[in-house]
């Protein structure tokens, strides 16, 4: 199943591939990618960074083996996020770049590693303090004119960032890319969903599945577990189909970001999209995880 990102936007998969974790032998990435086409997710995930920058050269290098690919699958990446590493050792530090020479020179080697003549989606990855919203904006225009980049957002960003940003750039961005899950639910109380629903913008989910949080506390995980097992019996889905159904319920046409390296996870996530959540059921799994009713 394929919707769109923003109101006119782009149409992704509503399950999105994330390929974080991807730092993997080429013949095991392209068993991922056509796992993920042939459950129906169409649209993945990347960053210039994703494996000590050399995630998107290995996605890359199955494109370039198989050219009719290219037309099948969506490619989002990001860029602002410079890491002390051997493959950039005029990195003294980590820190952020969102300058226009910078994100135009993230985005020509993004497009020479993944072996494509486009992005579907550019993000600035976090936000910058010393970012220029002007400058953005002139990166953002000229990489557009180019037919480089087709749609831009950001990723992490608050609701004020991507307001003032979005004042700036003279077309809408589609999406903010924040951490949401059952266990992390701070971005739907916190204003930063609100914003986008008002800009007709829908959010993508990283950490979706909460990164294995409820299992840390041995006690209070058993008793959670326990819930969601009682739940996931009553949907006939497993607890990761009910975690992404819980994301999917919401009326903000959230985007979770599967980041797995095993191809039938991989296809059991995409099943959530038959799970319909009741309303009463929402918010007791939301009561599993707070130990209380909402206000």
């Amino acid at each position: 199943m394929r919707a769109e990102l923003s109101a006119g936007g782009p149409a992704l998969s509503r399950i999105v591939a994330g390929a974080w974790r991807w730092k993997l032998e080429t013949k095991e990435i392209e068993r991922l990618i056509y796992a993920a086409l042939e459950a129906g997710i169409s649209s993945f995930d990347h960053a210039d960074i994703y494996g000590d920058y050399e995630n998107e050269k290995k996605f890359g290098s199955v494109l370039k083996g198989n050219s009719a690919l290219r037309g099948r699958l969506e490619l989002i990446t990001k860029c602002g996020i410079r890491l002390v590493s051997a493959a950039h050792p005029e990195h003294r530090i980590k820190h952020y770049d969102t300058s226009k020479e910078h994100i135009i020179r993230s985005v020509e080697n993004s497009l020479l590693n993944l072996s494509t003549d486009r992005l579907d989606v550019l993000l600035l990855h976090r936000p910058d303090p010393l970012m220029h919203p002007e400058e953005i904006a002139g990166a953002f225009q000229l990489l557009k004119e180019h037919g480089k980049v087709l749609w831009f957002g950001v990723s992490n960003f608050s609701a004020t960032q991507f307001e003032m940003l979005q004042a700036y750039v003279p077309f809408p961005l589609i999406t903010n890319q924040v951490e949401i899950s059952l266990f992390n639910s701070v971005k739907l109380f916190d204003g930063t969903v609100d914003t986008l629903m008002k800009h007709r913008v829908s959010p993508m989910a990283w950490s979706p599945l909460g990164g294995g949080k409820y299992f840390t506390a041995s006690g209070q995980a058993e008793t959670i577990e326990m819930k969601l097992e009682g739940f996931a019996s009553k949907y006939n889905c497993t607890i990761s189909q009910l975690l992404l159904a819980w994301l999917l319920r919401h009326p903000a046409n959230i985007f979770p970001i599967l980041g797995t390296t095993n191809p039938d996870r991989i296809k059991d996530g995409a099943g959530a999209l038959r799970v319909e959540l009741d309303r009463q059921d929402w918010f007791a799994m939301l009561k599993s995880v707070t130990g209380k009713d909402v206000a």
